[in-house]
């Protein structure tokens, strides 16, 4: 399947989010700090009995980005085949008030990647992330972020076939949802080239 990626404004933000992101929780990666945390923290992965769906749209939908952040400097990409879209990814980059930043010019954030329940596991998403790699390189950036949690076990998986490295797990990040926990990736992007 050829999958054409191409960048948009967030003026297509409506049509972006048309791709849903929603996916069903079949397992969870438990955080189990031995010791306390001073034996650090094991990921256990745990099937669950009673599977449910998570939408990250609900929580946030795409449309009120630009209301909450400054997305002028961020990349929004679209994937589709044979013309229909398939799939999208933001990158956020060069927003000052974006934390997942960290105030830093050489770091950009996956702030999302959706593929169409149709088209996941069939390369749309390695396409967009080599386009998000791409993309945050081209504007100097030398490492790439992605935030996950741990009921997200296919992005999980994803993100680390992708040569992604988890850097951090925040158990308590989150607390409006305390059975979840943030876990930050990290990729580091090929220095540029002149």
């Amino acid at each position: 399947m050829h999958v054409e990626v191409t960048e948009e404004t967030a003026a297509e933000l409506a049509e972006y989010a048309r791709v849903p992101i929603s996916f069903e929780v079949r397992s969870v990666l438990d955080v189990t700090p031995p010791a306390s945390g001073l034996g650090g923290l094991v990921l256990a992965e745990r099937r669950l009995d009673a599977p449910w769906v998570k939408d990250y749209d609900a929580l946030e939908h795409p449309l009120r980005w630009p209301e909450r952040f400054d997305t002028s400097g961020w990349g929004f990409l679209a994937a589709r085949v044979e013309g229909r879209r398939v799939g999208g990814a933001t990158v956020a980059f060069g927003a000052e008030d974006v934390e997942m930043l960290e105030g830093r010019s050489d770091l950009a954030v996956l702030w999302d990647l959706r593929v169409d329940p149709e088209a996941r596991g069939r390369g749309v998403g390695a396409a967009l992330f080599r386009a998000a790699e791409a993309w945050a390189a081209a504007r100097g950036c030398r490492r790439l972020k992605v935030e996950t949690q741990n009921v997200n076990v296919p992005a999980c998986r994803f993100y680390a076939r992708r040569g992604c490295v988890l850097g951090a797990i925040h158990r308590f990040a989150y607390p409006d949802l305390p059975d979840e926990a943030q876990l930050l990736w990290y990729r580091d992007l090929p220095a540029p080239t002149f």
